[in-house]
């Protein structure tokens, strides 16, 4: 297994446009990979190139066994602030409409986000925007800057939302909050994002990067397998019975009792010392 143990991030992949920019760049250290969103200029908003480059790299961070642990983020002082409205308009006016983007792009990246054996991480330095707080809302954890703000945008625009948003925010504020959020629109600062239990932790802007990272870190040495286990047996149970639910955590159970991580962290907890998990 590759298991890489350097400290510094080393480059993974990029995904340039047309004039060379780096729009989406995957970085690996510690087994961490961090998927970084690099469009400050526009506030990472996603065009059809940064749609696909984040795709092709959820997916390269997927399956790539070294890595245990997925970090997502934005450049500068936005995480994403959704669809670039610029290129929308000239798919309307070209009379092309979404031109298939929600089922060719979103629909993909928000079930590899939220399927991935493996956990991931949201590090969200700013505002966060209909599909790029979709985005957030599909990660396993939420570190917010003080800073950060969500804002459900879709209504605003005379859409309806995407991106898995009507999945995820009744999950994680309730249908109420959610139906509220959605329909009358406006922005949930980081404090009362946290008190909805809309982000995982509240952190001063400087040191989200770092915070993140932390957890991505603890995380990633952890038992990957496990982890996977417990993101498919929630996402399951959140659509089927008891019974079923049930029978799922049996299978389950069954798979992790077989894994190194658990066999030998049943000998350390016996042993009384603290257990290495290698992700396997």
């Amino acid at each position: 297994m590759d298991q890489p143990s350097a400290t510094s991030p080393s480059p993974l992949s990029s995904t340039a446009d047309v004039h060379g920019h780096d729009h989406v760049v995957t970085t690996v250290a510690d087994q961490v990979a961090t998927i970084t969103l690099n469009r400050p200029e526009a506030m990472n908003a996603l065009t059809l190139v940064m749609k696909a480059g984040l795709l092709e790299a959820l997916e390269r961070v997927r399956d790539d066994h070294g890595v245990r642990a997925v970090l997502l983020t934005g450049a500068g002082g936005a995480f994403c602030v959704g669809q670039d409205l610029r290129e929308h308009a000239a798919n309307l006016e070209a009379g092309v409409g979404l031109d298939d983007t929600v089922r060719s792009h979103y629909n993909p990246i928000v079930t590899t986000i939220m399927t991935m054996e493996k956990p991931v991480v949201a590090a969200v330095n700013g505002v966060a925007a209909g599909a790029g707080a979709s985005l957030a809302f599909a990660c396993d954890f939420r570190v917010a800057a003080e800073e950060a703000r969500f804002v459900t945008a879709f209504g605003s625009i005379g859409l309806a939302p995407d991106s898995g948003a009507s999945w995820t925010l009744p999950r994680l504020v309730g249908p109420a909050k959610a139906r509220e959020l959605l329909m009358l629109g406006g922005e949930v600062d980081a404090a009362e994002a946290l008190r909805l239990g809309l982000v995982t932790s509240v952190v001063p802007g400087g040191s989200v990067a770092a915070s993140a990272r932390e957890l991505a870190v603890r995380l990633a040495q952890g038992p990957t397998l496990a982890f996977g286990a417990i993101k498919r047996a929630l996402d399951f149970s959140a659509a089927h019975s008891l019974e079923d639910s049930l029978e799922v955590e049996a299978e389950l159970q069954d798979t992790c009792a077989k894994s190194t991580d658990h066999i030998r962290a049943t000998e350390a907890f016996l042993a009384r010392r603290a257990p290495v998990f290698e992700g396997r």
